[in-house]
């Protein structure tokens, strides 16, 4: 070798290991990768509305949609992405203290307010042109660290992808990122989904080069200007009797997202407390809860819901003509005098019995069963996205019916019901509290005199009746509403709620009288506070008990006396004659007949053949899937929908423990070869409990041999965990292999052949897909589903 060569050699050496030694930070290592997508830069902005809201909201809102949202960075407004992150939980069971609240467009105004309150920014909040607005951005930097470091493409994802539903948070900032990329490089975003497709992550990318330009206003339509004038004027009125008319409207519908009738199916309001009066800008009152005393002169006004719709939070009410004309027929043509306004001390407001006394309770319990769907849904869709504290109180699967109110019923008496005001109090008048025994001690004392002076009713009065007659106390709609029966399905810290009974008979119903219905609404809905502390949430908890028991309670006394023990003591294993020793439950109704002409050994499923008879139409359409008991549906008709039907129906004779390698909910897509008659249906795993008295034990007290599965004809629930998804020649295999799952090798075979997982390239086209379905179906109801509890395996 030459001296000359060797110079080079050594040169060169020295240059690599000068390279290697050199840190280059991997802020400038994700960023500088990108600069070739300034060099074409539109000129014009890139339209936030048309182009990236869509993007953010396929590819982002179905994780940070909702309070869950990892670090609380909600994506689906541009005041939510404007806020920025924070790694506070809002889901926090065991803090001693509660914690501010922290509700978009509600608490904060602006940016300097959100940053007052521990939120971080994701975007470049400096200054500097494009270069800087990717180097400054979290969210970018995110992005990119996902395109230079995709996941696997196949087969589950690693352990290192914490999927839990309470894994630890990391919510870097812009100056930790750097050690963030070294420790988590395949954590980028979307974080354990597939990579945005080159054009997604395009737009993303210069869109936040361009400064993240965007606005989310949108002002009302012309339709609905005129509609807000009107319920303005009379959600405002001056006389008491109105003062307190609309103080009840808007407790019962501040959760709502409201919509008019004929306006755009996209287009909600939603019911506010304003210091300003219509026609000038609303200014927000921010209470912790609904009933708290607003602290000034105030005005209810409807304000445009501004942030993209999830299913999760998504709960519907309509106003219109027809709606204010019944209003009117409700609460202000009857006669009765309201002789002053009810204080907001709390342990006034929180009691509705106390507080809307003077309004007829006949006028207030129509007001709920006319839309006793949405009431319901509310302690499902109201503020609670991860419900774990309200839903681990209630069955998997059970059917909700209700106390008719054109029957005299001493329950709905005034005089009985006002007498028991002080006892109908409820435990969100204190607030966040530490001494939850002796508090839940005055409750339950409270609670058991209404329970005693209601049985003393209720034995008085009671006279045997034929089974026919009986159904006559249960709520028809009057052949036209459809809210008569519910069907409600729990899957695990979440639920949905639809109309009609669906499923097979549940091992459980409730039927809800006025006092039961107005108590789940104060107490997980208008007095429930997530950012509240432990005591508060278990208080809350421990009454909500109570109350489902006093809805199964009220479904028993149409079961034959002889009869009630045994099947409430299925339902409580191990635990009813506890709870009623300890408490001193009134049980002498328990030997009170009620009900007589039943013919078989099987009171309960005989009586819900009666009820799916009585109701007719609104028991909703047969469900030849999961109910099919006789020949008169093997199959209704010769359509080749029907037989996919009658092929799901298969699905369901799997019972017992084997259930459990089935994820709570998975949408099932049945492909045509054209790909427009494409099926929708959702398989849902209802798990059994001995009991569900304890909040700390859904896992001793589960009942395995006794878990079920429903196949549910479209789309239910808001958490899809997983999908599966075959062509419709492949229905009978798909089945077969179904059938064959005796264990979690066997499930993992039919998962290769027919499940979607988190590394599948054609994730996201099945997930858009299951989104049109739903537009498409309900495009006033539907929303943007949450991939948060997508299982990885």
């Amino acid at each position: 070798m030459t001296i000359r060569a060797l110079i080079i050699l050594l040169c060169g050496l020295l240059f690599i290991s000068s390279c290697a030694t050199q840190k280059t930070s991997p802020t400038e290592e994700l960023a500088t990768v990108d600069y070739d997508l300034l060099s074409n830069l539109p000129s014009e902005p890139i339209s936030y509305a048309g182009k990236i809201r869509p993007i953010l909201n396929q590819r982002c809102v179905v994780c940070h949609g909702c309070y869950d949202a990892p670090c609380q960075l909600k994506l689906s407004s541009m005041e939510g992405l404007q806020r920025g992150a924070n790694p506070t939980k809002v889901y926090d069971g065991a803090r001693i203290h509660g914690t501010q609240p922290t509700r978009l467009f509600i608490d904060a105004q602006s940016t300097e307010e959100w940053r007052d309150k521990g939120f971080h920014t994701v975007l470049n909040e400096g200054e500097g042109g494009a270069r800087e607005n990717l180097d400054d951005s979290v969210l970018y930097q995110m992005l990119r660290l996902k395109q230079l470091h995709p996941q696997p493409r196949v087969g589950m994802l690693p352990d290192s992808f914490d999927l839990s539903l309470d894994r630890a948070q990391s919510c870097t900032t812009m100056k930790d990122f750097g050690n963030f990329a070294r420790e988590h490089p395949l954590w980028g975003m979307p974080y354990a989904m597939p990579n945005l497709s080159e054009e997604e992550y395009r737009l993303l990318v210069q869109w936040i080069a361009q400064g993240a330009q965007g606005a989310d206003v949108s002002e009302p339509s012309a339709k609905a200007r005129d509609q807000i004038s009107r319920w303005e004027t009379f959600l405002n009125g001056m006389s008491l009797k109105e003062r307190l008319v609309s103080r009840y409207i808007y407790e019962h519908l501040f959760n709502a997202h409201i919509h008019f009738k004929g306006t755009s199916d996209r287009e909600f309001y939603q019911l506010v407390r304003s210091r300003t009066a219509p026609g000038k800008p609303v200014d927000i009152i921010a209470t912790t809860r609904v009933f708290d005393d607003p602290g000034s002169e105030f005005y209810y006004r409807l304000v445009r819901y501004q942030a993209s719709v999830v299913v999760k939070d998504h709960n519907v009410y309509e106003l219109s003509d027809q709606r204010m004309q019944r209003y009117q027929e409700l609460f202000l043509k009857p006669e009765y005098q309201v002789e002053s306004f009810p204080s907001y001390a709390p342990e006034v407001a929180s009691n509705p019995f106390r507080v809307f006394e003077p309004i007829p309770i006949d006028s207030r319990y129509r007001f709920l069963t006319d839309d006793a769907k949405f009431f319901i849904e509310g302690f499902i869709k109201g503020p609670v996205c991860r419900g774990q504290v309200a839903l681990n109180v209630i069955e998997d699967h059970f059917w909700v019916f209700f106390v008719n109110p054109d029957k005299d019923i001493k329950g709905h008496d005034p005089e009985f019901l006002n007498a028991s005001i002080d006892y109908l109090q409820m435990p969100t008048g204190r607030g966040d509290t530490l001494n939850i025994f002796a508090i839940w001690t005055d409750y339950w004392n409270r609670q058991l005199q209404y329970l005693e002076r209601r049985q003393d009713v209720f034995m008085r009065d009671a006279k045997p009746m034929d089974i026919n007659e009986a159904l006559g106390y249960v709520w028809d709609g009057r052949g036209k509403n459809p809210n008569a029966a519910l069907t409600v399905y729990r899957h695990f810290d979440s639920a949905s709620v639809t109309h009609g009974l669906e499923g097979d008979y549940p091992e459980t119903a409730w039927v809800i009288d006025y006092p039961l219905f107005e108590r789940i609404h104060y107490l997980l809905v208008a007095g429930f506070n997530v950012y509240g502390n432990v005591g508060h949430q278990l208080n809350t908890r421990l009454y909500m008990d109570f109350l489902r028991m006093e809805g199964e309670t009220m479904f028993l006394v149409f079961m034959p006396a002889k009869d009630r023990r045994w099947i409430r003591k299925s339902w409580y294993q191990g635990i009813q004659e506890t709870v009623h020793r300890r408490f001193n439950a009134p049980q002498e109704w328990l030997d009170v007949e009620v009900v007589k002409g039943y013919r078989t050994g099987n009171p309960q499923l005989e009586f819900y053949r009666h009820l799916e008879k009585y109701l007719g139409a609104m028991a909703g359409p047969v469900d030849h899937i999961n109910r099919c008991k006789d020949s008169a549906c093997q199959k209704l008709t010769d359509s080749d929908e029907m037989d996919i039907d009658l092929a799901m129906r298969e699905l369901v004779t799997m019972r017992g423990e084997i259930t459990e390698v089935f994820p709570d909910v998975a949408f099932i897509r049945v492909q045509d070869k054209a790909g427009k008659k494409d099926l929708a249906y959702t398989l849902i795993r209802n798990k059994a409990y001995r009991n569900i008295t304890s909040m700390l034990a859904d896992v001793e007290n589960r009942d395995r041999v006794n878990d079920t599965l429903t196949v549910v004809k479209g789309l239910e629930g808001s958490y899809p965990n997983f999908f599966f998804v075959l062509n419709r020649a492949d229905i009978e295999d798909f089945v077969t292999r179904f059938k064959a799952i005796r264990n979690r090798t066997d499930y993992e075979r039919f998962v290769a052949v027919y499940g979607i997982r988190r590394t599948n390239q054609s994730f996201w086209q099945h997930a858009d897909w299951f989104h049109k379905w739903g537009t498409t179906h309900e495009p006033i109801l539907t929303g943007i589903y949450d991939l948060n509890r997508y299982r990885n395996r």
